[in-house]
């Protein structure tokens, strides 16, 4: 079997078991959908969603977080991990979207990327979730699991990001992200590898598995 046979076969299992659309977080514009992301770093989607309504319930658009004190932020977001920093980056990047794209954040990742406390991650997450841009977003599981496959040898994820946009077909880039998060936290885990209950184990190669 050729690599670009086990990469389809991959692929349809993952759409067959963890389907083709994510469920995301709570939000009515741009600005909150770029939050959210920030906010769901180093921390669950649970954290982030207890947080969401009430954050958004008090700051109604980008202007009223550049405006508000860091402390005030920070009284919304305690149920998230490393909430002073974020609250901190949070109102800076709300500043920058209010004072240099007219409270509308960019659709260009470049542009994204100068936004405070935004990397390359987020950045990819917001423009796949926010505008349908394609893009391959690579967090700890994608970076581990797509070398186990075999997909990538990259030792960062910025190379692992260009080698699986080589390796996998457009119209799968912006969900790949959210099929081998669910693996790589119930399957396919940093410690131990559960291999014996993959559902890609036939067209895996089982690359750095103890």
């Amino acid at each position: 079997m050729t690599k670009k046979e086990k990469v389809t076969h991959v692929l349809n299992m993952l759409d067959k078991t963890y389907g083709t659309t994510k469920e995301g977080f709570y939000h009515n514009h741009d600005w909150q959908l770029l939050t959210a992301i920030m906010l769901s770093a180093q921390s669950t989607d649970k954290q982030v969603d207890e947080a969401l309504p009430e954050l958004f319930g008090h700051f109604q658009t980008a202007q009223a977080v550049a405006e508000a004190p860091v402390e005030e932020i920070e009284q919304y977001i305690r149920s998230v991990g490393l909430y002073k920093n974020k609250a901190k980056n949070i109102k800076k990047c709300c500043e920058q979207i209010v004072s240099e794209y007219g409270g509308k954040v960019p659709d260009k990742l470049d542009e994204v990327l100068k936004l405070a406390g935004v990397g390359r991650k987020t950045a990819t997450l917001f423009l796949a979730d926010a505008y349908g841009i394609p893009g391959v977003t690579v967090d700890t599981h994608v970076f581990r699991i797509s070398r186990r496959l075999g997909w990538a040898e990259g030792k960062n994820p910025q190379q692992v990001e260009q080698e699986l946009m080589k390796v996998l077909p457009k119209e799968h880039w912006n969900r790949i992200n959210f099929q081998l998060i669910y693996l790589g936290r119930a399957i396919c885990t940093a410690r131990k590898a559960r291999c014996q209950d993959c559902p890609l184990q036939e067209w895996c190669e089982k690359k750095e598995v103890d």
